[in-house]
């Protein structure tokens, strides 16, 4: 079964740091379309940025430039989001997905910065 799980939210002091990671089984995660979305209450799910698999480029949403960062390891086939200078905004539930011919999404994980 093709699963991703994400894995390292917390509660984290705005101005700091986390790294979010996102582990595929029962598929390489080199081969899909990997990206992380996330979900602020009670608005609706914002794309992060993402990693494509054809090319290997990474892009992230303009309200995140400069602050968070996409990578992919194939050895441990994860994917990461490495979240800097992080602000009481950026408070929400972080999902990773993985895209092909199907789409496979993780449970989701909690980040907290509070204000």
């Amino acid at each position: 079964q093709k699963q991703v799980t994400e894995s390292g939210g917390g509660l984290v002091q705005p101005g700091g740091s986390l790294r979010l990671s996102c582990v595929g089984a029962g598929f390489s995660v080199s081969d899909y379309d990997m990206s992380w979305h996330r979900q602020i209450a009670g608005k609706d799910f914002e794309w992060v940025g993402g990693i494509s698999a054809l090319s290997g480029v990474t892009n992230v949403a303009d309200s995140v430039k400069a602050r968070f960062t996409i990578s992919r390891d194939d050895r441990k086939n994860t994917l990461y989001l490495q979240m800097n200078k992080l602000r009481p905004e950026d408070t929400a539930v972080y999902y990773c997905k993985a895209a092909r011919t199907e789409t496979i999404w993780g449970r989701g994980a909690q980040v907290t910065v509070p204000s």
